[in-house]
């Protein structure tokens, strides 16, 4: 699909050779004769935390995504002790990944590069396009069928792929995602189950949409939940 050519609306001859949970996705959310779409602004709020014995951080967030090819960059704040001291930024652009973050302005507290955080970036914009779904759509991306309340997703970029599992509820709505991520501990990473539990929806942007989820370790000491959000504000083919 030729993500750039100027007036392409999603057609039902798209959705033709999906499988049948992600036809029944793609009808829920409302893209058929809506346009495509290149870029996405998105703006949320909500918390996180490092760990089971670490305090909840209020988190606001902005993100700026582009579909053909994929990148993203992530800009958020955090409020230590109720003050917004704390400031990280994400991004995955050409098949490479680049996270850090400061306190205060003044001290990093992490800067990570690397393989495995290359992985687990394409793993998470794959796992947003929930997002903006016609970009499941696109030449980069091959489903694999499942059951009739999942599918498998692949994407590719710069040379790698990742993969992960959807699924779906009877009227079509995301519920969760999963996959093999990897995880950053104390400057070493190790590979552990991941999910994205969706747990609200509404309309934005003229589309179905998740609005509410989480993210979660999914590990044998038990479930970590890290990160907790709303969607504010979705906005398609902004100048970028």
């Amino acid at each position: 699909m030729e993500a750039e050519e100027e007036g392409l609306l999603v057609a039902e001859s798209m959705l033709a050779d999906l499988p049948e949970p992600v036809q029944r996705y793609m009808s829920f959310t409302g893209v058929l004769d809506k346009p495509w779409i290149n870029s996405v602004k998105l703006k949320y709020s909500g918390k996180f935390r490092q760990g089971l014995d670490r305090p909840w951080m209020p988190m606001t967030a902005r993100q700026v995504y582009t579909i053909s090819p994929p990148s993203f960059v992530w800009d958020a704040r955090f409020k230590v002790m109720g003050l917004p001291l704390l400031r990280a930024w994400d991004e995955y652009k050409s098949g490479h990944a680049h996270m850090f973050a400061k306190l205060a302005g003044i001290r990093t507290i992490f800067d990570v590069r690397g393989a495995e955080l290359d992985q687990g970036a394409l793993l998470r914009y794959l796992s947003e396009m929930i997002w903006f779904p016609i970009a499941f759509l696109g030449e980069n991306i091959s489903w694999q069928a499942v059951d009739d309340i999942s599918a498998d997703v692949q994407i590719e970029d710069a040379g790698n792929s990742v993969s992960g599992r959807l699924f779906f509820d009877d009227q079509g709505r995301p519920t969760n995602f999963t996959a093999m991520r990897y995880r950053e501990i104390d400057g070493h990473f190790s590979l552990d189950p991941w999910s994205t539990p969706i747990t609200g929806y509404g309309k934005l942007a003229g589309l179905n949409l998740p609005t509410q989820g989480q993210a979660v370790w999914n590990l044998e000491s038990g479930d970590l939940m890290y990160v907790d959000l709303q969607i504010e504000e979705i906005k398609y083919n902004p100048p970028i």
